[in-house]
């Protein structure tokens, strides 16, 4: 089976640039995954989202990068995940853009 969770809106700190590093800014996180449902065992999306968003607001990572790497690695300490993606996206960085970040 596949989860997709789609257009994850939440606010945290990310980014190098100083206004960054002290207000938090919107990003927008898409995620998908693989996972063997069998015997009625399945995912609670709604719980894979809290978990997105609590990485990245403790976290407060500078690059996109990094946080992608931590989100997968948080995730399979506690899930029997496959083919992950990750994608986040901050829309308002800059004016006439979005700029995402994808693994």
């Amino acid at each position: 089976m596949k989860i997709y969770i789609e257009d994850l809106t939440f606010e945290c700190i990310i980014g190098v640039l100083d206004f960054e590093r002290t207000t938090p800014q919107k990003v927008i996180v898409n995620f998908q995954c693989e996972y063997d449902f069998h015997d009625n065992v399945y995912l609670d999306y709604a719980t894979i989202a809290n978990d997105i968003i609590n990485v990245m607001q403790k976290g407060q990572f500078e690059l996109l990068e990094t946080a992608i790497l931590k989100i997968k690695e948080a995730l399979l300490q506690e899930y029997d995940l496959t083919n992950i993606f990750i994608k986040i996206t901050k829309p308002d960085i800059l004016p006439n853009m979005k700029v995402s970040v994808s693994n």
